[in-house]
């Protein structure tokens, strides 16, 4: 009886120091959420995309830090929760959920390719929330639910094009990989082409995970483009140059324009393989402000002497403090107050590109076109650029040829 008494006794004990344990952890994870505001993190860290969104993952980290060490966001720190959209768009749409609606995030960064876009878009659409879109696109859209930090279709398309058709290229090779981006893209540029009495020599497409480019690289040859528009994502870029080197192509046989490679990209294909060849972005490592200075050597400081920063980079990091920028012009971490704060506009940053300022009316940035070539280094150096931003306009609405040619968008 005395040694059932006793062990009655000490359960009871127990018992009561554990509740006593399980209260304390209560109150303080209540505590540490009351001083911490949480945001979510999607990208692919694994698949084909995993090359290109790394860098983009580890900008948006930089930031949240950055702003953490100087106090955070209207007096709470940033807590990001990381998700892995493994390169696969339904995967990014079961994220984005559970992101929303499980770990009750108050914003997320996220998404790379137009397919995982248009995978979440319905997702925040649906519940209200807010996806902060950090690479140049299509254009053809505009939703009331996304910040889109990249550049629209007259930011970096067009542009581009009209660059070339200025130098005198006057025959196109389209190659890109097999989805909404590259397929967009090429129907405007085939507009854009056709109105200036140009040629359209070939148009091809590869499946995000091919690895041959024989059978394109032939077609190429057969097709002897002045210039090739390049919208190949993740690895079919390294496959496509590499394979183009082995045969001893080089910019000087058949020049390339490219949309989605940046200094990321030329460090994995290989400097001396992209040497010379032609891209258009909004930002380089090598753009000559002082906040990009400091932006590079933040960079490099946390991840790398070796890392190399980029245009989706740079988008990325510029949304979180567009986003802190939006909560405190709101006073509210809310996203109905936060998307009224950007409907009346004034939200701005100086970022490494230069003043960036979110269009209240279509979620995009005006943003400084910058045609760049790749060198030796690996680095890209600009050697055109618009002398002010450009005003979004992802419809191409003011653009003549776009309006008749009926361009619209493909979902």
């Amino acid at each position: 009886m005395k040694k059932s008494r006793l062990k009655f006794i000490l359960a009871v004990v127990a018992g009561a120091v554990f509740a006593s344990s399980f209260s304390g952890c209560s109150k303080s994870s209540s505590q540490a959420s009351e001083q911490t505001v949480k945001v979510g993190l999607l990208h692919s860290l694994t698949g084909a995309m995993a090359i290109s969104e790394k860098s983009v993952r580890d900008a948006e980290v930089l930031a949240i830090e950055e702003i953490n060490a100087a106090g955070g966001v209207l007096g709470k720190k940033i807590e990001y929760v990381e998700e892995d959209g493994a390169s696969e768009p339904s995967t990014f749409a079961t994220k984005a959920e559970k992101l929303i609606n499980s770990d009750k995030v108050s914003t997320v960064f996220g998404c790379w390719t137009s397919s995982s876009r248009k995978a979440v878009k319905p997702v925040f659409e649906e519940y209200g929330a807010l996806l902060w879109y950090p690479v140049q696109y299509e254009g053809m859209e505009s939703s009331p639910n996304i910040i889109y930090t990249g550049a629209a279709p007259n930011q970096q398309i067009v542009p581009a094009i009209e660059y070339l058709i200025e130098k005198g290229y006057k025959k196109f090779f389209l190659l890109g990989s097999d989805y909404v981006f590259p397929r967009t893209a090429n129907m405007i540029i085939s507009a854009q082409v056709k109105a200036a009495g140009l040629e359209i020599a070939g148009e091809e497409y590869a499946s995000m995970d091919q690895t041959d480019f024989a059978a394109i690289i032939s077609k190429i040859e057969a097709a002897k483009p002045d210039v090739i528009i390049n919208t190949l994502n993740g690895t079919g870029n390294v496959s496509f140059f590499k394979q183009m080197a082995e045969k001893n192509h080089s910019s000087e046989d058949y020049m390339t324009m490219s949309f989605s490679i940046a200094e990321e990209e030329v460090a994995t294909i290989g400097a001396d393989i992209l040497k010379g060849h032609m891209v258009c972005w909004n930002y380089y490592q090598t753009t000559d402000t002082e906040k990009n200075k400091a932006f590079v050597k933040a960079y490099k400081g946390k991840f790398g002497e070796n890392r190399v920063t980029s245009d989706p980079a740079e988008a990325a990091y510029d949304a979180v403090y567009l986003w802190k920028a939006a909560c405190e012009k709101a006073n509210s971490f809310e996203v109905e107050k936060v998307l009224e704060a950007i409907k009346g506009g004034g939200i701005s940053f100086d970022a490494p590109e230069g003043k960036v300022e979110i269009n209240g009316e279509n979620h995009h940035l005006a943003k400084t076109v910058r045609i760049g070539v790749v060198d030796a280094s690996g680095l890209i150096n600009e050697v055109y650029a618009t002398p002010k931003p450009v005003e979004p306009d992802p419809y191409l609405k003011t653009y003549d040829w776009a309006v008749a040619a009926g361009v619209q968008p493909l979902e």
